[in-house]
This record gives C-alpha cells, structure tokens and sequence, in this order.
C-alpha cells in the first residue's frame, strides 16, 4: 500500500457491509483497522449526517464503555468525525471464535466449556454497564491465541448495532442473537451454550434478562409456528 502525504498508508478495502466499508492500513505505524460509514444516496443528506454521527459516537463510546468495565475490545486511535471513520486497533494473529470451535478436535467439549464460561461471563460483564452488542456472534469474538485461553484473550468486536440500555428486554434479545447465531452456526453444541447462560446467571442483575430471554424465544416459537 502507498503512503500518504502524512506517513500513513492508503486504506485497502477488506469488507462491505450495508452501513459501512471496512480497510485496513497502518496508522502512525500501527497496523489499524479503519471503519468508514458512508453517504447513503436515497436518504436526505441532513438526516444521513445525523445518522452516520450517532452511530460512529455510539459505537465508540459502547467500545470505551466495555474497556473501562475489563472487556477487551480493539484499541481506538482516532475518530474521524467529518467523514465517519473510526480508526482502531487490527487485532493481529487473531482467529474468529467460530474458526476456533470448529477446528476443534481433542478435548473439544473441555476446550467448549472453558470458552463457554469465558463467553459468559463476557456477556455478563457488557450488560452490567448496560451495553447491548446487539450482533452477538462467534464471528464477531477474536482469540489473540488458542491455548490455555483466559478471559484477556476473547476481543469483542464490531459494535455497529451496539445501544446503551438498562432494559432486561434488550438484553434478553441480546442474549437471544447470540444462542440464534451459536447453535446455528455450531451444531449439537447445546451442552456448551447451556455453560454460557449458567454462567451468565451467576451475576448480578441477571435474573430479568434471562427471563426476557425465555419470553423472545417463545415469541420466536409462535411466529416460526404462524409462518
């Protein structure tokens, strides 16, 4: 990649999603990760402003938040609020939560469950500082390594639908995300999700949201049965 006038490199686009393109490039040498929220032509350019800004903001302050309760999440550089990017840390040598469990092998339901308590109690510690991810799935968790993992070693990432919410229904919905995306993604790991929730249950402020949690997937239920 070339460089610019400042020393940083051009951004090389790796993904495009609905809301946002993702690069990646080296920012005052560091390898960085660099989320834009582009212009969406069909909507009113005011609104479309207000909008990319609210939630480029909110983003950043849901990754701060976690950070600050002991959740790793990538780094912030730089916000770049005139064209809605955020520069933050590439988390390198890392592998998604979902290539991890499936490239297990020995002692798969051992390695399951300790990661199943990590993630627990992950989820746990985002909702006690009222941070809804909202887009819980094991391909937005990194492993900076895959062996003897510690709770430092799981990085949530990709706080694009994330709010701040002190609401068991949200919550509960979040909680909902993550089971959808786990047991669809991972066959006959019921077992290992079941460790998620157990452990989830042993904080504080728990018992709402897995009440919520109950209620949504007995909505889920009625309307897979009306469909």
């Amino acid at each position: 990649m070339d460089a610019d006038a400042n020393g940083n490199s051009t951004l090389k686009l790796i993904k495009q999603g609905a809301e946002a393109r993702v690069y990646i490039t080296h920012f005052l040498d560091r390898p960085t990760i660099v989320k834009e929220r582009f212009k969406k032509k069909y909507r009113h350019t005011t609104l479309d402003d207000k909008l990319r800004h609210k939630r480029t903001m909110q983003e950043v302050r849901s990754m701060h938040r976690c950070r600050k309760a002991g959740i790793a999440t990538p780094s912030v550089f730089f916000v770049d609020s005139n064209d809605y990017k955020i520069y933050m840390e590439e988390v390198q040598h890392s592998v998604t939560v979902r290539d991890y469990i499936n490239s297990l092998q020995e002692n798969k339901e051992d390695k399951l469950q300790k990661l199943a308590k990590i993630i627990g109690t992950i989820v746990a510690s985002m909702h006690n500082v009222q941070v809804i991810h909202g887009d819980l799935t094991t391909s937005n968790m990194l492993l900076r390594k895959t062996d003897n993992i510690e709770i430092a070693d799981l990085v949530l990432i990709d706080f694009g639908l994330s709010s701040i919410s002190s609401l068991a229904e949200d919550k509960g919905v979040d909680l909902y995300v993550l089971e959808r995306a786990f047991l669809s993604t991972h066959p006959n790991t019921e077992t290992a999700f079941q460790v998620v929730l157990d452990t989830y249950k042993t904080f504080k402020g728990s018992v709402e949201p897995l009440k919520k949690l109950d209620e949504v997937r007995l909505r889920g239920r009625k309307r897979t049965m009306v469909g």
